[in-house]
């Protein structure tokens, strides 16, 4: 066949075209079915995160996604789009994001280790990552992507996977961090001393924690993964506050990774292990452990990480 130079140049244009529809996420794909129930007509819009990163408005349609795999994020007051990345060819280290609803990024930060797993906003231009690897560590970021400032986790490192995940800045200017494997939430003060710290359970098996929440009252919430338990933990680590299969109509948790207690008091959970397609994927329970909403797909994997948001999609006041 004859190339010409006019073949050429429309070859290139498919090609530039193709390439720029790939990196948009702003056109949904035909989403699984998402059936939210409640008996007293609760509803959630979110941002949902792990294998599928999407935002599910409170009618069950998918409003917004992003092609990759993410492990942490938040819709911000701007509307723009915060994301931890799991590793992919563009982040082989993974990474972190902020993205404009229509999928442009104006912020970026590339893992140097094993696995980059929270990503947080800060107040003042930065933005917190922490990193798993040989040296685990938090880092704040600037705008221009620059480190500045380092502060080293006290975790295993026999396995990177499991040395942390939901980590946050405090107002205090300390780290909370849930180090999985080592079955500790603890606090860090940026040079890395520890200031507090939380042991979980030894029963039941494998109770890491995931998430760490401080709360206003200076409880800290925390998930237990295989344990299936969410704990709150007071200011001298003692649990005052669970929630396990036991207190449930029927066994609804199953590796419980993210969590949001909201302003009602209420908390809400996911069941990152259920992959079954039509079973409950994240739940809501009262300060007294009802029951009171269940969220369902016909998705073939868990939600990892969440946050709840209004019904005009910006993020819920809640205690995150």
């Amino acid at each position: 066949m004859r190339v010409t130079p006019l073949f050429v140049r429309a070859l290139v244009v498919v090609c530039i075209a193709s390439t720029a529809l790939a990196q948009t996420p702003v056109s949904p794909p035909a989403s699984p079915t998402a059936k939210q129930e409640s008996p007293t007509g609760i509803t959630h819009a979110l941002l949902a995160l792990g294998n599928a990163t999407y935002i599910l408005n409170a009618d069950g349609k998918i409003a917004w996604t992003y092609p990759a795999g993410t492990r942490d994020g938040f819709v911000l007051p701007d509307g723009n789009i915060l994301l931890a990345l799991s590793k992919n060819k563009d982040y082989p280290s993974g990474g972190a994001i902020e993205v404009t609803r229509d999928g442009k990024v104006v912020w970026s930060f590339k893992g140097s280790q094993a696995e980059v797993n929270t990503v947080q906003k800060l107040g003042d231009g930065r933005y917190m990552v922490t990193e798993a690897g040989a040296e685990p560590r938090i880092l704040e970021v600037d705008r221009d992507s620059k480190v500045v400032s380092q502060t080293a986790i006290a975790a295993q490192t026999k396995n990177t996977h499991l040395q942390s995940r939901m980590s946050r800045k405090l107002p205090n200017g300390n780290y909370l961090v849930p180090q999985l494997l080592d079955k500790v939430v603890r606090e860090y003060t940026p040079a890395g001393k520890i200031v507090w710290e939380a042991k979980t359970p030894e029963t039941p098996a494998e109770c890491w924690p995931f998430t760490a929440i401080r709360l206003p009252n200076g409880n800290t919430l925390s998930t237990l993964t295989h344990g299936a338990m969410v704990v709150e933990f007071d200011g001298q680590g003692k649990i005052v506050w669970q929630l396990s299969n036991a207190d449930l109509p029927t066994p609804l948790l199953k590796d419980p990774c993210g969590a949001q207690r909201l302003a009602n008091g209420n908390t809400v959970i996911t069941s990152y292990g259920q992959g079954k397609p039509g079973e409950v994927k994240m739940l809501e329970v009262t300060p007294d452990k009802k029951l009171v909403w269940t969220l369902r797909d016909d998705r073939k994997h868990g939600i990892h990480e969440f946050q709840i948001l209004d019904e005009k999609g910006k993020p819920a006041t809640d205690l995150k």
